[in-house]
């Protein structure tokens, strides 16, 4: 008899027979086996919040030969992800299998390597209930959360919407910045720059004015500046103080799930759910040439900074012999989790860090390529030395106004020579100064003002979204993702190139959340919930309990909003538009309906006339030399075709660019997916070349 290993993917799956080999059958729970019903609660909200589970249609006959494969094995072992939804689809497997809860049958693999499966197999243990409970709380509160309040806003703003406990949070976040935006004031303010130059350099160097008097400035406009500018004329530029240092710069740590978000989103131009489909593939397992099938990097859903010291050394070996002794620091650089991570997993690294990105590149997609490059980048440089940099600080005075002016040159470049990491803001670049001495005289080349406004806060993009829900403690690592394609998805929120906007229905939805749930679209309270389901994982509190507490304020919140919202419907607004109508002459707006969004005239019910909205492209037709219009297909695809349409039918899923074919002069198009190329679509035309990015690491969502 063969001992069964159950895991969840057919991928993991496959690489985990290999290493295991003969005496063991690994076969895949393909995700979840049973969940909530769809069409109910499934919350006994009166009986100490019993779940109904019941098993997922269509996996019936997946569930007999699970249980026919059990019935016939020597041992079975449930192998499902190592977190707390892998702990609790093990626990519908022993359930569903009739395995005794008490055995020690759960194994967990960190990494698909061969020592990762070898020791997750000699360390069986019994199911974590703790873990389980935990798990069940959160499906249990996101339920009651869903199928108490959507019902609320079906009746008070419109059919089909949804309220989520993480998900409006997001929202409400999203829409607190809009308000932000358009209540920013914005202010002019102006700079004084010179561009200035020492005896015997042939550059030039900038310099900022900073104070008058010894006392800062504030330029608020033109005037002040001209007037400034007017009494620097023919003033002498001196260097009054020069001040040298060195600065150090150490690495960032290596990823946990959020930050390797963020960072794929700034880097790859990745959006989450991209990000994470390929993370999963990496840690399953690929087909290496050489290696056969192999998990490259540890489990991608983890919140803890821990690296094993195996990993440590290995990265030190490899430092060594790669960059020489001098890129390694004294002792492997060790970082702190955050007080709040669950620090059941080590933060997200290769499993074989000698195996450079170039030398698996031909056996991976272009995306798990790309990841795989950033995650081993990140990881190796996060061990090696610090960069020095040579700083210099100059004071310069012009009659009674300073100016002062700022460089550094790299005295070693340390990590940096292969990985820095990528803000959300530039920061603003310094450039080597000359050589300065304290008395020098120095060649004015310009003295000028320039107008500056104070700019509105930025919007959210994914990146600094996920980061601002990591930092309120809303969510876990696992819910980062599917949150942002929600509120996407259901019309909360929109994208305008990377930025997150809240939509019309996004805005109205959370100002009535906000104020008849105040609590759920409070980052705090959701926070303290997340605690709560902490503080279940480690056995600190009876979910029962929790959710007692919960319940009782949200179902008085409840009534109370039913009560005063009795008789009443929120409207939402039509946005306002340039077009106008063709057949009346009255201006066009944008509803929202069932379907998605629609333009109509704004005359209706007298004129009825209605619209798709369409997006140009900027691109020309290549056959009518009409506009390219942006699509989409009935399954959501974009896809580009011709304004003319039916009387042309030029359509394509190749994105129109704004460079033109040198040989016609018509629209060139680039290619999606892999082996990407620019080509031209004129007929008879023929022209094409390869695709390159502009700058390392440009790529799009498509």
């Amino acid at each position: 008899m063969s001992k069964l290993i159950i895991v969840e993917s057919l991928a993991k799956a496959k690489t985990i027979q290999k290493y295991l080999g003969e005496g063991f059958d690994v076969v895949a729970s393909m995700g979840h086996i049973r969940d909530l019903p769809k069409s109910k609660l499934g919350v006994d909200v009166d009986h100490d919040f019993a779940i109904v589970y019941e098993n997922i249609s269509g996996k019936e006959d997946l569930i007999k030969s699970l249980k026919s494969k059990a019935k016939k094995s020597e041992q079975v072992y449930l192998a499902t992800d190592p977190d707390r939804e892998g702990e609790a689809i093990s626990w519908h497997l022993a359930n569903l299998l009739g395995l005794e809860l008490s055995d020690k049958n759960r194994v967990t693999f960190n990494e698909i390597t061969k020592s990762g499966v070898k020791g997750g197999m000699d360390a069986p243990r019994s199911i974590d209930l703790d873990l389980v409970n935990a798990q069940q709380a959160r499906r249990a509160l996101d339920r009651i959360v869903g199928y108490k309040i959507s019902p609320f806003l079906w009746k008070k703003v419109r059919k089909g919407l949804s309220a989520g406990r993480v998900q409006s949070v997001a929202v409400r976040l999203i829409v607190d910045r809009e308000d932000e935006i358009k209540a920013f004031q914005t202010e002019e303010y102006w700079s004084v720059d010179a561009q200035l130059k020492a005896e015997g350099e042939k550059k030039s160097f900038a310099a900022k004015l900073a104070s008058k008097n010894g006392k800062k400035l504030n330029i608020k406009n033109k005037k002040a500046a001209d007037e400034i500018l007017e009494a620097l004329k023919g003033e002498t530029f001196v260097v009054d103080k020069v001040k040298k240092g060195t600065r150090k710069k150490t690495p960032a740590p290596p990823f946990t799930t959020s930050t390797l978000q963020q960072e794929a989103s700034r880097k790859l131009g990745f959006q989450a759910r991209r990000t994470m489909k390929a993370a999963q593939e990496l840690y399953e397992g690929v087909e290496v040439e050489g290696l056969g099938a192999v998990g490259l990097i540890t489990y991608m859903r983890t919140d803890s900074l821990r690296l094993s010291a195996e990993a440590l050394a290995d990265a030190a070996s490899y430092i060594k012999s790669k960059y020489g002794s001098k890129y390694l620091p004294s002792t492997p650089r060790v970082f702190k989790s955050k007080a709040a991570a669950q620090d059941a997993h080590e933060a997200i690294r290769p499993t074989m860090p000698e195996l450079e990105p170039a030398q698996v590149k031909a056996s991976l997609s272009s995306d798990q390529y790309k990841l795989y490059k950033l995650i081993w980048e990140r990881f190796i440089a996060c061990q090696m030395a610090g960069a020095l940099y040579d700083t210099v600080n100059a004071d310069i005075s012009a009659g009674i106004y300073g100016f002062k002016a700022s460089g550094f040159t790299v005295q070693f470049d340390g990590f940096t020579k292969l990985y820095e990491e990528s803000k959300d803001e530039e920061e603003e670049k310094a450039s080597a100064l000359p050589v300065l001495q304290e008395g020098a005289v120095l060649a004015a080349e310009s003295v000028v003002g320039n107008q500056h406004f104070t700019q509105p806060p930025a919007r959210f993009t994914e990146a600094s979204l996920i980061k601002a829900l990591e930092e309120k403690g809303i969510g876990r690592p696992s819910t980062y993702a599917p949150t942002i394609t929600t509120i996407i998805q259901r019309g909360y929120v929109e994208r305008e190139a990377k930025a997150l906007k809240p939509t019309v229905l996004g805005d109205v939805t959370t100002r009535l959340m906000a104020e008849q749930f105040s609590n759920i679209v409070d980052a705090g309270f959701t926070a303290s919930m997340e605690q709560s389901l902490d503080d279940i994982a480690e056995g600190k509190q009876n979910w029962v309990d929790t959710m007692s507490e919960f319940y009782t304020d949200f179902a008085e919140t409840l009534k109370k909003a039913e009560s005063s919202m009795e008789g009443k419907r929120v409207k939402i607004p039509d946005e306002a538009t340039d077009e106008v109508c063709e057949l009346c002459g009255k201006p066009m707006v944008i509803k929202l309906g069932r379907f998605g969004k629609f333009m109509a005239c704004s005359g209706f019910p007298e004129c009825k006339n209605t619209k798709k909205i369409v997006k140009d492209s900027g691109g020309i037709c290549p056959t009518c030399g009409g506009k390219i219009l942006t699509k989409k297909s009935k399954t959501g695809k974009t896809f580009y075709g011709c304004e003319k349409y039916p009387t042309c039918t030029f359509a394509t899923w190749d994105t129109p660019i704004a460079e033109k074919c040198p040989k016609c002069g018509s629209t060139l198009f680039r290619t999606n997916g892999r082996g990407r190329k620019i080509h031209c679509l004129k007929e008879n035309c023929g022209f094409e070349k390869p695709y390159t990015a502009k700058k390392s690491g440009e790529a799009t969502d498509e």
